[in-house]
């Protein structure tokens, strides 16, 4: 069963607190996805690092209810 937008978008700001995070569906699946999170805990980290905290805070959704999600993150100034 795929997650809606509402259930990713919570799960990243539930793990990365104080998080500002936007969820669009790309094809109106609820399958694909892009995820653009701005966030101060992204301060110092590599972007690879940054999408592994993503990663971490879907809690292994990720290639299961998950299928496909395009990661987008920045520093917050």
């Amino acid at each position: 069963m795929p997650l809606e937008s509402h259930v990713i978008q919570q799960m990243i700001e539930e793990n990365i607190p104080g998080a500002k995070v936007e969820i669009q569906d790309l094809r109106g699946d609820g399958d694909h996805y892009t995820a653009h999170i701005v966030s101060k805990s992204f301060e110092g980290k590599t972007k690879i690092q940054q999408h592994q905290m993503v990663y971490k805070a879907l809690q292994g959704k990720m290639g299961n209810e998950l299928h496909a999600l395009s990661i987008h993150t920045k520093i917050e100034e």
